[in-house]
């Protein structure tokens, strides 16, 4: 027979170890089990109405963590706030002190710190690696293109400065994923407002293309027109990729009066689509066209 729910006050909207809430005569082993509580790990349980997400499985696994340890990688970047960065399907990461060993189990991540590692501590005491620190240890473990897009996106959130990493990144030694990090740093802008517009970038960047403008404003004789995501100023030709223009309710009147703007100050608008990077080649060939004309 089932057990009835029970949700003892010091126990709501918690994450705690089961041994302990017992041996305090908080619940039982029986109550323990009941659909009122979510087993994270062994001996570690949550309030079952508290979201599973991946901040969740880092406050379980901060109950079993030994001395020492500092979360790391996404549960870093999680912990700063970028809770887009990681879902309750990524293992929860840890560093610990060199020569410490610790068998967690599966769902978690361990590596190693170091002395000189920026530490940060939260308002719930969990450390973490400093934003530099998290944000190279992460393009390092990335092929090119996804660690520009991610460095992009990680400056774009505030949750790392491009140059601060740019000279992390230009003192790391010879070591695994360095000299991918340094073409990281150097084909990132922080400017991308989405990781389509990173690979679009740098589709045009492989293409031999001349670097275009991020992020350019746009202006006439009445004021800014908008901002386009990468411009050739003196060409007047500005890149959209998937468009100013778009069909949200409400917006359409809005965006054919900058539209009819653009024109009519002598702009060029191209529209990329997502089936348009999938084909690269004649993208390209119509990049090539438009900028030769």
């Amino acid at each position: 027979m089932p057990v009835p729910p029970e949700r003892p006050e010091v126990l709501r909207n918690r994450v705690f170890r089961g041994s302990w809430a017992v041996r305090k005569g908080f619940l039982t082993h029986d109550q323990l089990r009941s659909r009122a509580w979510r087993r994270l790990r062994r001996d570690v349980y949550a309030d079952a109405r508290l979201p599973m997400d991946h901040r969740l499985l880092v406050h379980g696994v901060s109950l079993i963590a030994p001395p020492g340890a500092i979360f790391a990688g996404l549960s870093a970047l999680v912990l700063a706030g970028g809770h887009a960065f990681a879902s309750a399907d990524d293992a929860v990461e840890v560093a610990l002190p060199a020569g410490q060993r610790w068998r967690p189990g599966a769902g978690v991540r361990v590596s190693v710190s170091s002395s000189d590692d920026d530490v940060v501590v939260d308002r719930h005491r969990l450390s973490r690696t400093g934003p530099v620190r998290t944000a190279v240890d992460l393009i390092r473990r990335h092929g090119l293109e996804d660690g520009v897009v991610l460095l992009d996106r990680l400056v774009q959130a505030g949750l790392a400065d491009l140059a601060a990493v740019r000279a992390a990144v230009a003192a790391l030694p010879r070591c695994r994923g360095s000299r991918v990090a340094r073409d990281v740093t150097r084909l990132a802008d922080g400017l991308a407002e989405s990781p389509q517009e990173t690979r679009l970038r740098l589709l045009l960047h492989r293409a031999g293309l001349p670097a275009p403008v991020a992020q350019f404003r746009v202006f006439d004789d009445e004021g800014l027109i908008g901002r386009v995501d990468f411009a050739y100023p003196d060409l007047k030709i500005a890149i959209e990729y998937d468009g100013l223009w778009h069909a949200e309710p409400g917006q359409f009147a809005k965006d054919r009066k900058r539209l009819n703007r653009l024109s009519a100050a002598g702009w060029r608008g191209i529209l990329v689509t997502a089936a348009d990077v999938r084909h690269p080649e004649l993208l390209i060939a119509r990049l090539v066209s438009e900028l030769a004309r």
